[in-house]
């Protein structure tokens, strides 16, 4: 079955799971935001099958979510480095992150925790109206784009 491709659509959203969307790719931006530079140090901690890595990689680099710069101890490696468009993703990793606290673990059960530079755990993300209220879905809607006929 061909997957249907969102890189023309009108919505921000299905665009955005077109561009970066795969788990692999999330996983790959969550450890680069965990401070993994090398392809080895990315394909020892996901796990994932090299060819894999190779194209998640090249992707994630082609949509300048990434890119290669030397290695940073002056080796011949190259090491993979978040983009100010791939830092614009650390809301998105920090929402799935709340999201599954809250929803995928049982109460007690462990799992990783994301802290601040104090080691205190951050806050739960909050959308804000212009004039700084917290905003619900119900709180919301989409100005759909016309569609021409």
């Amino acid at each position: 079955m061909k997957r249907t491709g969102f890189a023309k659509a009108d919505c921000p959203v299905a665009r955005a799971l077109d561009a970066i969307g795969d788990w692999w790719s999330l996983l790959i931006v969550r450890d680069a935001f965990d401070g993994l530079r090398r392809f080895g140090d990315f394909q020892e901690n996901l796990g994932i099958a090299k060819g894999m890595l190779t194209a998640r990689l090249r992707k994630l680099v082609e949509l300048g979510v990434l890119e290669q710069v030397a290695a940073s101890d002056g080796s011949a490696y190259q090491d993979y480095v978040l983009t100010k468009r791939g830092r614009e993703l650390f809301p998105v990793v920090v929402s799935l992150r709340q999201w599954g606290e809250a929803n995928l673990f049982v109460r007690g059960e462990p799992h990783s925790v994301l802290v601040d530079a104090q080691g205190e755990r951050v806050g739960r993300l909050v959308l804000p109206s212009k004039a700084g209220k917290p905003l619900a879905w119900s709180d919301t809607s989409v100005k759909k784009v016309a569609r021409k006929r």
